[in-house]
């Protein structure tokens, strides 16, 4: 089979044609996030002072500590909580959900149920 896009290019035009209409703002900034395949990684980010307010990701010590892989399901929710607790301890409650062009299954859902089971609302 022959693809006109490799995958890497199909996720790019996936995340223009979402970032067309999502922005995150002071009050209600975007929780973006980035799977790579050993990691995982979420930020939430203001942009129109154009500022990352919380970030975390599997490559910090503090979250891939008590997890087996850093690739699956579990390490996404431990981002996901992470990140949603740093946004909180920050006075965010709100924000806009940026996939990233992902699909929204396995570690991407994972990510975002975990960071709303901490008090997030997407």
């Amino acid at each position: 089979m022959i693809r006109k896009f490799s995958r890497k290019t199909a996720r790019k035009k996936r995340h223009y044609r979402l970032r067309r209409y999502l922005s995150g703002t002071g009050e209600r900034p975007r929780l973006a996030v980035f799977r790579s395949n050993k990691h995982i990684y979420a930020q939430v980010i203001d942009d129109v002072a154009k500022t990352t307010i919380a970030a975390s990701s599997t490559k910090e010590s503090a979250v891939a500590k008590g997890l087996k892989s850093t690739s699956n399901v579990e390490a996404a929710k431990a981002v996901g909580a992470d990140v949603a607790k740093k946004a909180k301890g920050k006075g965010i409650s709100t924000v806009v959900f940026d996939r990233g062009g992902f699909l929204f299954h396995g570690r991407i859902k994972a990510l975002a149920d975990a960071a709303r089971e901490e008090g997030l609302q997407f």
